[in-house]
């Protein structure tokens, strides 16, 4: 069974920093490309940053570049999302994913964890 637990959201100011986990298994997560999305209330789900299986290939949403970066550690099943210079805009739950056509043109499966909560307010 395919399972993500996002974890790391938290109540922060504009300028600060988060670091989003997310723990994968039920698949061999080193052999995939995965991702983190976002939902802003009221929005549908997007696309923030992918990476590829190998870790060597990154693509970030136009909102988010320069201020976020996405990692992963493939034996232990793990892939991270380092938000610095955090905006109201920012706000929303954040879900990892797995998925296919590597980073560049990533495309996610129909799998997704409970998320976690971000909020950026002053």
């Amino acid at each position: 069974q395919i399972q993500f637990v996002e974890s790391g959201g938290a109540l922060v100011q504009p300028g600060d920093s988060l670091r989003l986990s997310c723990v994968a298994s039920g698949f061999t997560s080193s052999a995939t490309a995965m991702g983190w999305h976002r939902q802003a209330p009221g929005k549908e789900r997007e696309l923030v940053a992918a990476i590829s299986a190998s870790g060597e290939s990154t693509k970030y949403a136009d909102a988010v570049k320069g201020r976020f970066t996405i990692s992963r550690i493939n034996g232990e099943n793990k892939v991270y999302l380092q938000m610095n210079s955090l905006e109201v805009e920012d706000t929303g739950v954040y879900y990892c994913s797995q998925g296919r056509r590597g980073a560049q043109y990533y495309t996610p499966y129909d799998h997704w964890g409970q998320g976690t909560q971000v909020t950026v307010s002053s």
